[in-house]
């Protein structure tokens, strides 16, 4: 069973895992119940429960979020074996002063105007639950691992964190 946490350490190591993963996957749910997922860039600086992404204004994400506000993130930085789910309620923000605040240079490929471009909505995902999976990345504990896989027919007791927090 995953161990359960809603502790401020956890909640920190959620960001700790994700804050250099510059793109997530943002799965929406789309007409007829279809999940639609499309990469998307947080453009947080921090962290406080909430995960902040541009849209343009009229695309369908926006649409998909307005029917169904469950939003799910994936992560992956298979380099160093870490992946984080997080799940959470999003919601469309039409705020300049917002965009100003979070506006970042890399913005003005998708914004070429630039922060005071009117199209810019921001959506909001408000998180409830992440789950992580913080595995060792050297080589010595994967060959460990697939050592005591080959000679025990088991595998390794603890070759990383599973948790899930609950924010």
């Amino acid at each position: 069973m995953v161990e359960q946490s809603n502790t401020t350490d956890d909640r920190q190591k959620v960001w700790e895992l994700i804050k250099d993963i510059k793109i997530a996957l943002m799965v929406t749910t789309g007409e007829g119940g279809k999940l639609h997922g499309r990469p998307m860039a947080a453009m947080n600086k921090d962290f406080a429960g909430e995960l902040w992404f541009a849209s343009r204004e009229g695309a369908p994400k926006l649409g998909e979020i307005a029917d169904h506000s469950q939003v799910l993130l994936a992560y992956s930085e298979p380099k160093d074996q870490n992946y984080i789910s997080v799940s959470g309620t999003a919601h469309s923000v039409r705020d300049p002063a917002k965009v100003k605040e979070l506006w970042s240079e890399a913005m003005r490929v998708w914004f070429p105007k630039g922060p005071d471009d009117p199209g810019i909505t921001l959506i909001k995902v408000t998180v409830e639950t992440a789950e992580f999976w913080d595995a060792p990345s050297s080589a010595w504990v994967y060959a460990y691992g697939y050592a005591k896989a080959r000679l025990t027919g088991e595998p390794p007791k603890h070759v990383g964190d599973n948790k899930v927090v609950n924010f």
